[in-house]
Order: C-alpha cells, then sequence, then structure tokens
C-alpha cells in the first residue's frame, strides 16, 4: 500500500546518501547503542549485591572472599535504540505559506517523520510516535517491524491541526513515562516559552534521553514579507489583530531571531541538538544535511 508521508523518490535518494557516506544512518545514533541498561554481555560495569534468582556464575568471588558478601558482576549490553517522534499537531502547525512548496508545517513534519521512521526501523531500531498539542493526542509505543512503520504512516495521514500548544506539560509529562533511555526526536514550531521549551528538554536530558529539536517554521514566520493592511489571525486562539507589516517587520525580525537564537543557546545548554528546519528547503535535503553533519561529528 503507498503512503504519502513515504515517497519512494526521496527513500531512494537517502538510500544513496548512506552509500555515499558509508555509517550516515549509524551516524545519526551514534553513541546510542551504548546501552544505559544492565544485562550480561562483555563489557564489567558495576557490582550490585546478590539477590534470589541471580545467575551464581557472575559472581565476583574475590569480591566475596575480600568482604564476605555476595555481588553479582554486572555488565553494560549493546540494544537496539529506542526512538520516540514528538509530533506538534497544534493549531499553529497548520499554517502555509507561498513558499513551502504547498506544504503546511505539519505536513512537512510528517514528511520528516515518515522518513526519520523509516531509517530507524531499516536499522532494526523500534521507533514509536507521539502526536501533541497541550496534551498528547496519540500514542504509539516503539516497535521495529515493518508492520509497525505501516501502521505510523497510517497514523500521520490521520492527524489534524487543532488547539494550543503546551510543550512543557506534555514533555513533563512524556519523560517520566518513557522508563527506557531513547532518543527523541521533536517535530514542532516550538511557540512556547523559551525557558518552558528549556526545562521540558531537560527534564529528557536529566532522564538520560537524547533529545533532537527539528524547529519548524514557514519562511512568512521568519520575515514578514506580506505588503498593505493585514488581518493576522492567531490560529490556535482565533484572535485577529489588524497590522501594517512594513511598520512592524524591523521590529518583527529583530524578536524572532532572538527568539530562534534563545532556543537554540537553551537547547545547547540542555545537551540537545538543535535543528532548524524552514518548509521552503526540501525535507529529504535537510533530513539528508542532519544525517551527513551527525555523521561526521
Amino acid at each position: 500500500m503507498a503512503h504519502r508521508y513515504l515517497d519512494p523518490k526521496t527513500i531512494g535518494r537517502l538510500r544513496r546518501v548512506s552509500v555515499v557516506a558509508r555509517g550516515v544512518v549509524e551516524g545519526f545514533i551514534s553513541g546510542l547503542h551504548k546501552s544505559p541498561y544492565l544485562g550480561f554481555s562483555t563489557e564489567f560495569a558495576e557490582h550490585r549485591e546478590y539477590a534470589p534468582g541471580d545467575n551464581l556464575r557472575y559472581l565476583d568471588w574475590k569480591v566475596v572472599g575480600r568482604t564476605d558478601r555476595n555481588y553479582i558482576k554486572v555488565f553494560e549490553e549493546e540494544t537496539n535504540v529506542r526512538c520516540y517522534i514528538l509530533l506538534d499537531v497544534s493549531g499553529s502547525m497548520g499554517y502555509k505559506g507561498s513558499r513551502s512548496d504547498g506544504l503546511t508545517k505539519l505536513e512537512y513534519s510528517c514528511y520528516l517523520a515518515g522518513a526519520l521512521a523509516y531509517l530507524m526501523i531499516r536499522q532494526r531500531d523500534p521507533v514509536g510516535l507521539v502526536a501533541f498539542t497541550h496534551k498528547v493526542e496519540h500514542y504509539m509505543a516503539p516497535r521495529s517491524s515493518a508492520q509497525h512503520l505501516g501502521l505510523i504512516l497510517d497514523q500521520l495521514e490521520e492527524v489534524r491541526t487543532g488547539g494550543g500548544t503546551g510543550v512543557g506539560a506534555t514533555f513533563h509529562e512524556l519523560a517520566e513515562r518513557m522508563k527506557k533511555r531513547s532518543l527523541v526526536v521533536v517535530l514542532s514550531d516550538l511557540i512556547d516559552d523559551v525557558e518552558t521549551v528549556h526545562s521540558a528538554v531537560h527534564h529528557f536530558r536529566h532522564r538520560k534521553h537524547e533529545v533532537v529539536l527539528f524547529h519548524v517554521l514557514d519562511p512568512d514566520e521568519l520575515d514578514l514579507p506580506f505588503g498593505g493592511l493585514v488581518d493576522f489571525i492567531d490560529m490556535e486562539s482565533g484572535d485577529r489583530i489588524q497590522v501594517d507589516p512594513a511598520a512592524v517587520r524591523g521590529a518583527y525580525r529583530e524578536t524572532i531571531d532572538r527568539f530562534t537564537k534563545n532556543l537554540r543557546r537553551s537547547a545547547d545548554e540542555a545537551g540537545a541538538v538543535y535543528v532548524p528546519a524552514v518548509t521552503e528547503t526540501p525535507y529529504d535535503m535537510l533530513l539528508a544535511r542532519y544525517l551527513m553533519a551527525r555523521s561526521r561529528s
């Protein structure tokens, strides 16, 4: 079955990226295959006290001899990466300007989500999808099967915009809900208080998750290109305001520039990755550039 958000031509191009630059996809998740969870593999991690049911072959007899207490050797294990794609479906994501190739910010994000899900599942890494506004609207737990990829793509075709943004409460809830260390990919215009976003991202990082923020904006939101008197409608609240863009363009551009710089700085401080995603840039080109840069880092 064909899916709107998984274009065969795009996948072909992304495949070629991974052929041309060996390890591109691996680079995307570099450093994450070392699980923070403890199992029995070849690399020793730490000791813990013996508990009934533990395998006695992992007793550290040297420690037992020194302390007269039973301690188990615990090892790090190599595991697949769990990825959660957090997709903003709030009202503002429905905006579409004249330079975005006919795509709303949500549609652009869905293409990114579809490609990312394909790449991760191709690596046999489980992927989940969370659609959110001011709350979790839809939650799909991570899986790594081809059938699960189909379910993700089906869900991407069903999502619709509406409601307000609530990054803070939603991300705090999800940070507590994600019990295993994961790669968290956020696709959002991040229209929220910068400190709120920072606190939410920091919560993910505190829980040992890797975070990548794709900041999805329409080019109109960066340069306010409109002429004459314009009625602007808030796509989340419905509020209206009439503005002469020429009169406010300079101040507006300074404000949006400050907003994006503060988000980038906040992401850096929290240990997250910030990726500007302007919808006039073909999404496959954006993703390929990011993967290439990631593979070299």
